[in-house]
């Protein structure tokens, strides 16, 4: 985008469980920050005008046959460098450091003392002091490259933390967890100190460069917006408003993999409070014909991707003068339909990133791309979004398809969008909604056996699922009341005919995503 982006970081990602997070943290200090593969190449990288770059940490040693490398020109290219934990292996390895199989492993809280209280380290205190932090690695530094520093030490690893050249530094542990209590402070003297941000970032400078970066690239073409009803198609229905007014239409396609009563709750809201231009279609038969039968998620997936680009292009060529689709595809969507490792290691594809067809006939617009959730919550304020909308928990595109596990059908829709009421019912009830950053129901392939009234059933399997979260990218397992599991797990069996046992998913993400599929 516009001016906003002068200053970038940029994350190489190795494969650690954390790149997402230090990308967050860059992004909390209000500094704009990507995520790209570590064979992102030469050319690419400088391209991107990065202020910084960041290695992330991985499982992978030095020394295994596929370890993750990057072009040894990156190293002179005179871009301050902050390598974390493999990162920083790989900084010294480059160089001609020696690093080594550690004689234990170390693993989780760590004290470090600092030797060098300035750059990366400065605020900490003087010489001496000790710090914890979180440690993951089984190799470590035995020997500096040629020119650089030991700046920390820990009980376990001689060289915690490096600098050399005066703006490339390592540290052997995650300055991005929680784990590490100063770890921000590493983060926000790299950013700020070594790369010399300024932290111009904000939401409100966004949506204005976002504005007028839809103007630039529109020009006097019109635009279908794919609207949905959640916050991220809201914030860029609102966004499209301001930028090209008239010139949008507003599609809401019900594909009849909504939850209950939400068709009509999405119509009355845009209709009624924003005022838009908004054709609702109804295409609850096309979508669960072309999904018979279908049981892999990653098809599912692209089954509904397709259906609704058919659609969006199919009402473009009706209403005429339509050129641009826009959607509300944000980074974790991204992220999560990329991998490290190349299109092998996808997580999952997502419908509007993933399962988009090759060819279209419409350009994309995806003003928020470049977000994850909660960023995208502070600019629907910025833009006086009510808070019942900017406030709902996320729902996936492909709705409840992807909350069946196996084939989905008008019975099982059925006894999940009722089951999916229930459940969001009671959190409400229990005051739970606002602290929760998604609950649902996931209707499982398995019957099991039950008693009711003296007899035998033989009914379906019930997952309640509910995560806390910031921005999606990592979730921890919601702890709920027993009371309050108790409600619904009783409500469903004795409401809902078809399904006979509740259980509860204790996942956190990682190692489990969010959603089932």
């Amino acid at each position: 985008m516009g001016n906003i982006h002068n200053e970038k970081i940029l994350v190489l990602d190795f494969g650690s469980q954390y790149t997402q997070l230090i990308a967050r943290r860059i992004r909390m200090c209000q500094v704009y920050c990507e995520i790209h593969p570590f064979n992102m190449h030469l050319k690419d990288i400088k391209a991107f005008h990065p202020r910084g770059i960041i290695f992330s940490g991985s499982p992978s040693s030095i020394y295994d046959d596929d370890a993750p490398m990057v072009q040894r020109e990156l190293l002179d290219l005179d871009i301050p460098i902050l390598g974390i934990c493999y990162g920083m292996q790989l900084l010294a390895h480059l160089l001609g450091g020696k690093v080594m199989r550690a004689p234990k492993r170390e693993y989780g809280k760590a004290q470090i003392v600092v030797d060098d209280p300035s750059d990366i380290f400065a605020g900490f205190g003087k010489k001496g002091t000790r710090h914890h932090v979180w440690m993951s690695h089984g190799d470590r530094i035995e020997v500096l490259p040629d020119g650089f520093d030991r700046i920390a030490h820990s009980r376990n690893s001689p060289i915690a933390a490096m600098k050399g050249r005066g703006t490339l530094f390592g540290v052997q542990f995650h300055p991005e967890v929680v784990h590490t209590p100063k770890g921000i402070e590493i983060l926000k003297n790299f950013v700020f100190t070594v790369c010399g941000c300024s932290g111009s970032w904000t939401m409100k400078s966004f949506v204005q460069d976002a504005i007028s970066t839809i103007r630039r690239d529109v020009g006097r073409e019109g635009v279908l917006c794919a609207l949905s009803g959640g916050v991220d198609s809201s914030v860029v229905a609102l966004l499209l408003h301001r930028a090209i007014g008239k010139r949008s239409v507003y599609l809401f396609v019900d594909n009849g993999l909504l939850r209950k009563g939400e068709a009509d709750e999405v119509e009355v809201v845009f209709k009624d409070h924003f005022k838009i231009n908004l054709v609702r279609v109804d295409a609850q038969e096309h979508f669960l014909r072309k999904l018979e039968k279908v049981v892999d998620p990653e098809k599912k997936r692209r089954v509904i991707g397709n259906e609704f680009i058919y659609l969006f292009e199919r009402w473009a060529r009706e209403l005429g003068g339509i050129t641009y689709l826009a959607q509300g595809t944000l980074y974790p969507d991204v992220i999560e339909s990329t991998s490290f490792k190349g299109s092998s290691a996808t997580i999952k594809s997502h419908h509007n990133v993933g399962g988009l067809p090759d060819r279209m006939g419409l350009k994309l617009i995806e003003p928020l791309r470049e977000l994850s959730k909660d960023e995208v919550r502070l600019v629907g304020k910025e833009l006086g979004i009510p808070d019942r909308i900017i406030n709902r928990q996320p729902f996936p595109g492909p709705g409840l398809a992807v909350r069946i596990i196996g084939e989905v059908t008008p019975e099982r829709l059925s006894l999940l969008r009722e089951a999916d009421d229930i459940v969001r019912q009671e959190i409400s009830r229990a005051g739970l909604y606002g602290e929760i950053w998604q609950s649902f129901a996931v209707l499982l392939p398995v019957k099991t056996v039950g008693v009711m009234g003296d007899g035998r059933t033989y009914e379906n399997v019930l997952a309640i699922r509910a995560v806390k979260s910031v921005d999606g990218m990592t979730a921890d397992w919601v702890r709920f009341p027993y009371g309050v599991l108790e409600r619904i797990s009783s409500q469903i069996t004795n409401e809902i005919k078809g399904i006979n046992r509740v259980v509860y998913d204790i996942s956190s993400k990682p190692p489990s995503t969010i959603e089932w599929e």
